[in-house]
């Protein structure tokens, strides 16, 4: 029984070796895996796979988390509008470029500028996106950074104007590809309408980010339906993260998921997406967890925050932040003891042109 379970297990990382696209049967057969020695092979491979496309190279993501205003009620974020027992923000334009600037400096290679649904730029449309567009024409136009928008779902002229003013990638997770769970996740959302937006940002350029939650009701079957819409839509980046359970939210009370399992989608997504970029975010469990992700196959560190510049993380928002170990200073050592470097913004650039071209 045993020679039989390993054999399998050995067959199908040979299969994820050669880059031959695994199948339903086999995807949920490695989100069964429970044992140690069984998730190390799969970790041994997805990181035999990253050195292929990507040496020891690792990209680094500054965050600006800069509104915490949202118009939106999902069960599963502390920022939804009803939660009344938190001190939201929404910063200046001018803090908006400092921070992003100082994240710039510090050497990061993308910047990643994030809001909820806030309702003073959703709600005022033209003029209310207007200050951000000019905030996002300023940073690129000093940096020339690559630049990643995750204002949720924004009309398709908004998409228009931030690709015509420099920004780069488009991120709005699904967070499931179950549209049952996404309605008790996303309350009063369209599944569809987030869906097409990624569409249509992939349409006018953009590249695209998909991100999904564990530990928020999702079966084995719900996580390959995602990888599989995530292959579907031919994404850049794909990411997950463990739900973590957020005070005075409808999910406050869920049951916290091991660290195993986001560690083991990490490396079955990196067996489906050898060449694609795979983030081990610092918003879970900080710069401690850090190289458990990139033992299973990420190669992108994002969630970088300057300290003292009043920013929030999203999962965990203040984890790590003051103390400065959301700071490249502090993970360049976590990379070299995984025998790992950051890479060059040149490189950066040059695989940004490549998935452009692709």
């Amino acid at each position: 029984m045993i020679e039989s379970t390993i054999s399998k297990l050995d067959m199908i990382l040979e299969k994820a070796d050669r880059e031959s696209p695994l199948n339903r049967e086999e995807l949920m057969y490695l989100l069964t895996l429970s044992k140690e020695s069984d998730h190390s092979k799969v970790f041994n491979v997805a990181r035999q796979l990253r050195t292929r496309y990507f040496k020891d190279r690792v990209f680094i993501y500054g965050f600006v988390y800069f509104s915490t205003y949202c118009r939106n009620e999902c069960a599963f974020c502390l920022y939804r509008k009803s939660n009344h027992t938190l001190e939201r923000y929404r910063k200046t334009d001018l803090e908006i470029v400092e921070a992003a600037l100082s994240l710039v400096k510090s050497g990061v290679h993308l910047v990643d500028l994030t809001m909820g649904e806030d309702p003073h730029y959703f709600d005022n449309r033209e003029s209310g996106f207007k200050h951000l567009i000019r905030t996002v024409e300023r940073i690129k136009c000093n940096t020339g950074i690559p630049l990643m928008i995750s204002a949720g779902v924004v009309s398709e002229e908004m998409l228009g104007k931030f690709k015509a003013a420099g920004i780069d990638w488009y991120a709005t997770y699904q967070e499931t590809h179950n549209p049952d769970l996404y309605r008790k996740l996303r309350l009063g959302q369209s599944y569809t309408e987030r869906m097409e937006r990624k569409k249509m940002a992939r349409k006018l350029g953009f590249l695209i980010e998909e991100g999904l939650l564990t530990g928020v009701g999702d079966t084995d079957e719900d996580l390959v339906n995602s990888l599989e819409a995530m292959r579907d839509l031919n994404v850049d980046q794909v990411r997950v993260m463990s739900f973590v359970p957020q005070r005075a939210t409808p999910m406050q009370h869920f049951t916290s998921v091991s660290r195993h399992r986001e560690l083991l989608i990490i490396a079955i997504m990196r067996l489906l997406f050898p060449d694609r970029l795979i983030p081990a975010s610092l918003d879970v469990d900080g710069l401690n967890g850090l190289a458990d992700r990139l033992n299973a196959g990420a190669n992108v560190v994002t969630s970088v925050i300057p300290p003292q510049s009043g920013l929030a993380g999203v999962s965990n928002h203040s984890l790590d932040i003051e103390d400065g170990n959301r700071t490249i200073s502090k993970i360049i050592p976590v990379l070299a003891q995984n025998g790992l470097v950051s890479a060059s913004r040149e490189e950066f650039a040059e695989w940004i042109k490549k998935r452009q071209n692709h």
